[in-house]
């Protein structure tokens, strides 16, 4: 699967332009024959807590983002908010090559740090979507510190996508917990992250691509740019050579919890 990761410095508030801006990308990874373009948690916000201006009852960036995608012929992972009955979701919706949704999943763990759980609704599950020979499960930022939900993803999924808008300051935390979740896993993982200003908040990109057994494939540094990677599903070749996983013990696990 060729995979492009658009590392954007995300205007914020101002859905238009980063609309706009991800059309040039989407054609571009288009034209390089990339089976799958992914975008950061967000995409065309910023990460804000104005769901007034952001939040969407009629998923227009969803219709949008579906046109794209079949007119480029192209499969499209991307954030956005939805807005019902006084609180957001943070979702992160994927859609195929021809504009069908293939998998859809709201944020299960809102950043309490910054406020965000006053104004978004907790995820109550995850979602999967076969792909290109792979299993996918996405995941959403500050998900990213809670092991358990990749654990539970990866019984099923050998490549999990997580879109963050994750700050500079924090970016060891960022690149140790994405090879964490890919070796303890035995999964691929991709991390898709912004970069620059955005809301008086500075990103610093670091967007990358770990295997199953925890190499660093590809990596951005702090640059709006594109990531094109081709990747092989080898997940259950690792898993069989190395069966650590069969050592879980998830009955206990529950019983010390």
């Amino acid at each position: 699967m060729r995979i492009a990761i658009c590392q954007t410095h995300i205007k914020y508030e101002d859905k238009k332009t980063n609309i706009e801006k991800a059309g040039g990308y989407i054609q571009a990874a288009a034209n390089e024959n990339c089976d799958i373009a992914l975008f950061p948690e967000m995409s065309f916000t910023g990460f804000s807590m104005n769901t007034a201006l952001t939040g969407e009852k009629n998923r227009e960036t969803v219709d949008i983002m579906r046109s794209y995608a079949a007119k480029c012929n192209i499969a499209l992972g991307f954030g956005w908010t939805s807005f019902n009955k006084n609180k957001a979701e943070n979702k992160y919706t994927v859609v195929n090559s021809i504009g069908n949704v293939i998998s859809e999943y709201t944020k299960i763990h809102p950043f309490s740090y910054s406020g965000e759980d006053k104004y978004f609704r907790k995820g109550k599950g995850i979602s999967f979507f076969e792909y290109k020979g792979f299993c996918i499960s996405t995941f959403i930022c500050y998900d990213l510190r809670f092991p358990e939900i990749f654990r539970a993803a990866s019984k099923n999924a050998d490549l999990i996508i997580v879109p963050a808008n994750w700050p500079g300051v924090r970016s060891d935390h960022w690149r140790a917990l994405l090879k964490a979740r890919a070796v303890e896993n035995m999964c691929y993982i991709i991390g898709v992250n912004c970069v620059g200003n955005t809301g008086g908040t500075e990103y610093f990109g670091g967007s990358c691509i770990y295997d199953p057994s925890g190499i660093l494939l590809n990596e951005m540094n702090g640059s709006e740019d594109m990531l094109i990677t081709d990747i092989e599903n080898n997940a259950a070749k690792l898993r069989e050579a190395f069966p650590a996983l069969k050592d879980r013990q998830p009955e206990l696990y529950k019983k010390l919890l």
